[in-house]
């Protein structure tokens, strides 16, 4: 008994997919086994996953902060000696002018 084309290729397509899904699962899994070994390896386990992204946010809300805290102690600083700078220029007229 000969089966029709369409059943073929049916039938051909369906062993295609199934063998595509399990292929795609067993990449995912060794994909997902290689992230957890290396997070082990800097000693994160899985069960510290919210730990983990605590401390992140914290080292995040930490850089930024440092940040800002940097942009506002480079206007002072910048202000401080722009402030020294034109007195010395001040003193040297008034001494040059006294002469």
């Amino acid at each position: 008994m000969k089966m029709p084309d369409d059943e073929i290729r049916a039938f051909v397509a369906a062993t295609l997919a199934e063998q595509n899904r399990l292929q795609q699962d067993s990449v995912d899994a060794t994909v997902l086994k290689a992230v957890a070994s290396v997070l082990a390896s800097f000693g994160i386990e899985d069960d510290d996953r919210k730990e983990v992204r605590a401390d992140f946010q914290h080292l995040r809300r930490w850089r930024k902060s440092v940040e800002q805290a940097q942009s506002y102690t480079f206007k002072p600083v910048i202000t401080v000696l722009a402030t020294g700078l034109m007195g010395a220029v001040w003193l040297g007229v008034k001494v040059v002018l006294s002469k």
